[in-house]
């Protein structure tokens, strides 16, 4: 995958289909666009969930009979109606997926364009002001801002987007323009290397929509200073969803903590615990870039941490045979549990991870435990902790549980939006 820089920001313009529909503006002719675009038609009782706030629609929901789907272009705009012919919303749609559709609007007069975009990037951008004065922050969600298969991290002047679904695909030339009229940064770059494009047969890119990319991103959070690699990094460079978490981990520490970060990536938990008060940090990460990346941050900050490559289990298991322990111990892995076949095999995994932990942590210890497993329910990560201290003769106490960060905020009718568990937690001998 190379680095590649496809357009100026001046090259960024409207399709003439959109131009023309932007341009003219009167009610009468947005109504007659609307008209044109095609019917998605679901079968009788299937629209209750997408009345109820839902945005995805299934191909088992459709009447095929009345609106064939193969007759649809992946990433076309559809209008999504019940089999009474009532309007649901305007969506995009992918015909050769579970997930056919997905909707973005629900105003009839208003389809699916780039005013409609802007409007929504608006909206988030006014959300995420509120929460930090810093533009360093999720600005897009996916469904729970209302842009289904899109996300955006904003790196001060710099912003990186992922594109998931072919339609959102289909808009990448919309989402360019309206990021370029509400945001006005240097860059803005797509990292689209998710697995999950793979299940919308989209190739696997990475090139900058406008700009000039850097090779390297920075970030400000809670006061302190990181570098991670933009091309190399994982996601689009950072995780914000454990911005939140990060901070309460100060609430929980004291001078002289000795603190062992696991799946550490480029160091962001060691740094803070360190310039928390920790005395030490150790980073375990399978990636040597990560690493260096860790310690290059706890330099900028002031800070010296030990860093460990290797795979994590197999890191744990060896700090235990040596005979170290630590006070604090900190466990971010990555999605253990990606499809709902993975449920045995993920909580076997969570709870021979949090076992390993726990046999680290000295008397009146801290253990915090997450996970960014959609498919791992809340309750299950307590029972694996809770197995885990059975197994090492430790009494655990959950002092506070957290989630993801607000700039990642979640949609009450589409539990798929949270996905983040954490929980903070006492751990002391039986």
């Amino acid at each position: 995958m190379t680095l590649t820089h496809s357009r100026p920001m001046s090259d960024v313009r409207a399709s003439p289909h959109t131009k023309a529909h932007m341009e003219s503006g009167s009610p009468a002719e947005a109504a007659h666009e609307a008209r044109d675009v095609p019917i998605l038609k679901l079968k009788r009782g299937e629209d209750r969930r997408i009345r109820a706030g839902h945005l995805w629609v299934f191909s088992n929901e459709i009447d095929t009979s009345a609106t064939p789907l193969s007759g649809l272009t992946p990433g076309a705009v559809v209008r999504v109606v019940s089999d009474r012919g009532q309007f649901l919303g305007y969506a995009y749609v992918n015909p050769h997926a579970l997930i056919c559709a997905r909707i973005v609007g629900r105003d009839p007069a208003h389809p699916i364009d780039r005013s409609l975009i802007v409007h929504r990037l608006n909206v988030a951008l006014s959300l995420r002001q509120r929460l930090t004065p810093r533009p360093y922050y999720r600005l897009v969600f996916g469904e729970s801002d209302g842009l289904p298969g899109l996300v955006l991290d904003r790196y001060g002047d710099l912003i990186v987007g992922q594109i998931a679904t072919v339609g959102m695909e289909a808009l990448r030339a919309e989402v360019e323009a309206a990021v370029a009229k509400v945001l006005k940064p240097a860059c803005l770059f797509w990292k689209n290397d998710s697995a999950a494009r793979e299940l919308e047969h989209l190739p696997q890119v990475a090139e900058a929509g406008f700009g000039t990319a850097p090779d390297e991103i920075e970030v400000v959070e809670s006061e302190l200073g990181f570098t991670a690699p933009l091309l190399a990094g994982q996601k689009t460079g950072w995780f914000y969803d454990q911005t939140e978490n990060r901070r309460k981990l100060a609430r929980f520490l004291w001078p002289g903590a000795r603190v062992l970060d696991v799946c550490s990536y480029v160091g962001a938990w060691a740094v803070t615990a360190l310039r928390a008060g920790a005395a030490s940090a150790t980073c375990v990460d399978a990636s040597q870039t990560a690493l260096d990346y860790a310690r290059r941050n706890a330099e900028r900050n002031g800070v010296t941490l030990e860093t460990l490559r290797g795979d994590a289990f197999d890191v744990l298991q060896r700090l235990h045979d040596e005979g170290r322990r630590f006070d604090v111990v900190v466990l971010d892995p990555p999605a253990f549990i990606k499809r709902k076949k993975d449920i045995p095999q993920g909580q076997a995994a969570y709870r021979k991870l949090n076992q390993l932990a726990l046999s680290l942590i000295e008397r009146d210890g801290l253990l915090v435990s997450c996970s960014c497993s959609y498919h791992l329910a809340a309750e299950d990560l307590v029972a694996a902790i809770q197995a885990a201290a059975r197994h090492t003769s430790r009494f655990v106490q959950i002092l506070e549980a957290g989630g993801q960060s607000p700039d990642h905020p979640v949609h009450p009718a589409i539990p798929e939006t949270r996905y983040l568990k954490a929980f903070f937690c006492r751990v002391t001998r039986e």
